[in-house]
């Protein structure tokens, strides 16, 4: 880089993410239950490297080490996620207190260092037991999810700074219900769109449920991904800010429309006031009277994930899906083959404002990171240019957007800690901090010490 990343105002929250199964291991310990993660590790080639979360990062018992390495970073939050079947093993009935006093000792312990914990009450966990009962399919999960949220806000209301509901409730009904390559491994295309109209009905419900136990903020994370419609040729390529529209053909067109409303409308028009995007909502018997109000529980705000934009074009005749997804070509690439579109970022944020206008709530960017093949070197050093270049391309996308007018207060790095990356395994490496998976050794990259200066910097010049 050859000028300094821009500051950002004062206020400003700089944090790190991971989720419970990612990082947490321990599994089976202290009461914790199944999740379908569990289930979904342990059946033969569901995962790219025959791994499992069983011991992930051991942050359970590691979580003291891993504080004090975010405090030499200067963050200002920690954003985690409580894992639902440590908390309720059969994902109903009371509380297992062991469970939630992990989350008590990590709470204070982020406190002691003067960082805000950031609570996500789900990132795709759900207890196996629910799972057997229809899981997400069935509206009884969306009440029990509800539930849930009250026993773990009893417990940390009082010290948790920002609630999240769910996390990109899109990946999760995508990959999870409709490709069946995340757990619980359903394959059911279109048919999974129950699953999107559960998993709100769940969010509504739970943020009822906190604001009768606590004030701090409350707001759901989606996955966004600005649509670039791209023709049959490869040549025709529009850049626009996720409506769909573009120089494509009419078909072209249409296909990017349809995507946007899939990836980038169902798991938002609904939350801020505006209904189900039109041809996708799920069947009229699904929706009771109040669901939609419900939905659209106000939220203070929202959490926004970002890694890259996504090509589309009309699909060959006889698909089952309305678009055809299309790599981006030009552009370099991580470890997990995703296109490196910093403006990508800016372009998704301007979108959000000029779409939602006054109905948007401030945002946050709750994760944004990139994968990269990442080990020690001979001096057991671990350098990493491409991720200081992948963040600073980006942070200098969301000030552009703070300079065209939309309102960011925070930005979270995905991850603090390499982890275990769901169908990858232990394959693709997102973390600040290196860890060997054979020891569990934590070695900070160098990123780690790019991020803690730029904090300081912008610390320093915004004040």
């Amino acid at each position: 880089m050859t000028t300094p990343t821009p500051v950002f105002p004062t206020g400003f929250r700089w944090g790190v993410s991971t989720s419970a199964y990612q990082v947490e291991g321990a599994a089976g310990t202290d009461g914790r239950g199944p999740s379908v993660w569990d289930t979904f590790a342990h059946q033969p080639g569901r995962i790219a490297d025959g791994s499992t979360g069983d011991v992930a990062c051991d942050h359970y018992h590691r979580y003291a080490e891993d504080v004090a390495l975010m405090a030499g970073l200067g963050v200002d939050a920690y954003r985690f996620s409580v894992a639902w079947p440590r908390v309720q093993p059969a994902g109903s009935g009371p509380a297992e207190p062991r469970g939630l006093d992990f989350y008590d000792r990590l709470v204070d312990a982020l406190l002691a260092r003067n960082i805000d914990p950031v609570a996500t009450l789900y990132h795709w966990d759900l207890p196996q037991p629910l799972e057997d009962a229809g899981g997400w399919l069935v509206r009884d999960t969306a009440h029990r999810f509800a539930e849930y949220a009250d026993l773990v806000a009893a417990r940390l209301g009082d010290r948790v700074r920002l609630w999240i509901t769910l996390n990109e409730p899109f990946v999760h009904l995508s990959f999870g219900h409709g490709l069946g390559t995340h757990a619980p491994g359903r394959q059911l295309l279109f048919d999974a769109v129950p699953v999107a109209h559960h998993q709100l009905l769940g969010h509504g419900l739970a943020v009822a449920a906190l604001r009768a136990r606590t004030s701090s903020p409350v707001a759901i994370t989606n996955n966004y991904s600005p649509v670039r419609i791209l023709g049959h040729t490869g040549t025709d390529t529009d850049t626009g800010s996720g409506s769909g529209s573009g120089s494509g053909s009419d078909a072209d067109r249409a296909a990017g429309a349809a995507y946007d409303a899939l990836h980038n409308r169902l798991f938002t028009d609904p939350v801020l006031g505006l209904g189900y995007p039109p041809g996708l909502g799920p069947a009229p018997e699904l929706v009771r009277d109040g669901d939609l109000a419900t939905i659209a529980a106000p939220i203070d705000v929202l959490g926004v994930n970002y890694y890259n934009p996504t090509g589309v074009r009309a699909p060959e005749e006889g698909s089952p899906l309305p678009f055809e997804l299309v790599e981006l070509d030009g552009y370099p690439r991580t470890a997990f083959d995703w296109p490196v579109v910093p403006d990508g970022l800016r372009e998704l944020l301007v979108g959000l404002r000029d779409r939602y206008g006054d109905a948007l709530p401030p945002i946050e960017i709750t994760e944004s990171g990139c994968a990269y093949d990442d080990e020690p070197d001979a001096d057991g050093r671990v350098h990493d240019p491409e991720r200081i270049t992948y963040l600073d391309g980006h942070l200098r996308a969301v000030r552009a957007a703070v300079d065209e007018g939309v309102d960011v207060r925070g930005y979270f790095v995905w991850s603090v800690l390499d982890n275990w990356e769901w169908a990858e395994g232990f394959t693709k490496r997102f973390g600040l901090v290196h860890v060997d998976f054979d020891t569990l050794a934590r070695t900070p990259k160098s990123s780690y010490a790019w991020y803690r200066d730029v904090i300081a910097r912008s610390r320093q010049d915004s004040a």
